[in-house]
């Protein structure tokens, strides 16, 4: 049997990764209601978004571990998105197995965060070499705007300027994020339309199926009102042809009466004339 000094570290037979590599830091995925209601929002909008696209991988709240052989160095983004991976399910992100960081990364900031958000965070997000990162704070209250994001360039991030619209685009998704009625909006400048979770487009395509279905019906009942006029019409007509043709009639009769009643008058001053 072999022994070892005190102190030394002794090797075993790895079995499990997780247990290297834990699958959770023990921390909760949103710190009120309202985060994780708009967190998850966030993120069927965007799994809803490159649906079809199976090299777009979208996760939230996994933790990433950056350095191999170092379980301390993890980070678990709120949000990410990264590309040319697939879509495969996946327990944490270690960088050195998926070849490469997320290009996009977004953290909804809060009282106990916001500090590492605007600090740490922003720090290591831009020595991993992630392209874009986003902050949002829903209570409006942590971070010195609601809505902030950052772009790298030339390895530095760079604020992002708001454009025309309000909105932060996120080159890296080709995508605009606003702050609106939902908390956060999201909105694809090539689609030109707002992006939604699979729930609300199903909604919004039964409103508009709805609204649809309520035009062919008003559509028929105009028909049905034409169809109702024109027969009104020819009936009006028919009577009008009828009246005239009734008119006709007693005309021709007053006519012959006329006509009989000359030919009496003829007759009876034939016999006076006749006597004389």
């Amino acid at each position: 049997m072999t022994t070892y000094p005190k102190g030394l570290d002794i090797p075993y037979a790895q079995t499990d990764d997780s247990d290297f590599y834990p699958e959770t830091d023990g921390k909760p995925m949103a710190v009120s209601d309202l985060h994780r209601q708009i967190l998850i929002r966030t993120l069927q909008v965007l799994d809803a978004h490159f649906e079809e696209k199976p090299e777009v991988y979208v996760s939230g709240d996994i933790l990433m571990y950056y350095v191999e052989g170092d379980p301390r160095k993890s980070v678990a983004p709120d949000v990410l998105v990264s590309f040319g991976l697939g879509k495969k399910p996946r327990r944490t992100y270690k960088v050195w197995e998926e070849g490469k960081v997320p290009d996009f990364a977004m953290e909804f900031s809060s009282k106990n965060t916001y500090r590492d958000d605007l600090g740490k965070k922003l720090e290591l997000y831009g020595l991993l070499g992630i392209q874009d990162y986003f902050l949002y704070d829903a209570e409006g209250l942590y971070l010195p705007s609601a809505l902030m994001g950052y772009e790298l360039v030339d390895g530095m991030y760079v604020p992002i300027s708001a454009g025309p619209t309000g909105g932060l685009r996120s080159s890296a998704l080709g995508l605009d994020f606003h702050v609106d009625n939902v908390g956060l909006g999201i909105y694809d400048p090539i689609a030109g339309e707002w992006l939604q979770t699979p729930a609300e487009s199903a909604l919004s395509l039964a409103k508009q199926e709805a609204v649809r279905a309520e035009t062919a019906e008003a559509r028929a009942e105009q028909e049905i009102t034409r169809a109702e006029t024109a027969e009104a019409r020819t009936e009006q007509e028919t009577t009008r042809a009828e009246t005239a043709e009734a008119r006709a009639e007693t005309a021709e009769a007053r006519a012959e009466q006329a006509e009989a009643e000359a030919a009496q008058l003829r007759e009876q001053l034939a016999r006076l004339q006749a006597r004389t």
